[in-house]
């Protein structure tokens, strides 16, 4: 709870929530803060951080294990304060993140779906190595418009390849 004033503080930001499923929502209250802060924290193991930026929780970054069929997958959602957007934060997260979903949880697949308009999204992801997998037209609804779809994806051998890379 330590972190609820700066969490509401960036949160409350229309052009990050424009972004997000309606559960991220504008105007972001406290109350909100609160409800996300104890569902962040009672999950076992811990798979969804902040993004800490001059000792503030400026973002989020997390891990959605699936479930029954979709068990060997899990989504990856992130979102970063406005002021601190293009300066290659995400980036680093999703990296760090890439490790923790690898090698805590028994999945093959870590996936990611930006909105369609969502070009910075499509672009970090991308640059980390993520393969667009699908696109589904106007499937998204925010805010009175429809919205398309991305999925991108990347897979446990690519990781274990760039990880051996890594090493050598």
């Amino acid at each position: 709870m330590a972190d609820l004033n700066s969490l509401v503080k960036y949160a409350n930001n229309s052009n990050i929530s424009k972004y997000l499923t309606d559960r991220f929502p504008f105007p972001y209250t406290e109350a909100d803060g609160r409800t996300f802060i104890s569902f962040a924290s009672a999950a076992k193991p811990i798979h969804v951080f902040a993004i800490e930026i001059n000792h503030e929780a400026a973002g989020g970054i997390g891990i959605h294990p699936q479930q029954d069929i979709f068990q060997k997958n899990a989504e990856l959602g992130y979102w970063l304060a406005e002021p601190f957007w293009g300066n290659g934060i995400i980036s680093k997260a999703i990296v760090q993140i890439m490790d923790i979903a690898f090698t805590e949880f028994d999945i093959e697949r870590l996936f990611a779906r930006p909105f369609g308009n969502n070009i910075a999204s499509q672009k970090v992801l991308e640059k980390n190595n993520f393969r667009l997998e699908a696109r589904f037209e106007k499937t998204i609804f925010k805010n009175g418009e429809y919205q398309d779809e991305l999925v991108y994806a990347y897979r446990r051998e690519m990781w274990e390849k760039a990880k051996v890379i890594q090493q050598s």
